[in-house]
């Protein structure tokens, strides 16, 4: 839920920036993808008398700021790719993490797992062509 809500934040922090109309379309793409796993996960989560945590909003602030600061001098595409490409790649790592640390985990948590993995992947092969 965390790091889904993250990157929902991230593209939409990010696509304010981008001038591009093919880059802005597949971030918004990624965008209602990470949206349909969060939906998922919530779905999940009520099976589990558990609700959806909202971001602190501490982290949405810093988040907020490193994209300011990391696009003041350079707005091109290639900058805001490879800050999109850094946060996706952490949470790779993070949902591996989960899959490989947790091997016992439930059938449908570990296929939400799976396809954010997936569709991070997806997301990394996408923003190359932003590089």
């Amino acid at each position: 839920n965390k790091g889904i809500k993250m990157g929902m934040d991230s593209i939409s922090n990010v696509s304010q920036k981008v001038q591009d109309d093919r880059f802005k379309q597949d971030l918004k793409c990624q965008y209602d993808k990470y949206n349909q796993i969060l939906n998922n996960v919530n779905d999940e989560l009520s099976n589990y008398d558990d609700f959806p945590k909202e971001l602190n909003p501490m982290q949405k602030a810093m988040g907020w700021m490193s994209i300011e600061m990391n696009t003041i001098s350079d707005k091109s595409n290639s900058k805001i790719a490879e800050m999109m490409l850094q946060g996706t790649n952490m949470g790779i790592i993070e949902g591996r993490r989960l899959l490989n640390n947790n091997p016992s985990v439930d059938k449908n948590v570990r296929q939400i797992l799976d396809d954010f993995v997936v569709m991070q992947e997806d997301s990394v092969e996408t923003l190359k062509k932003y590089l």
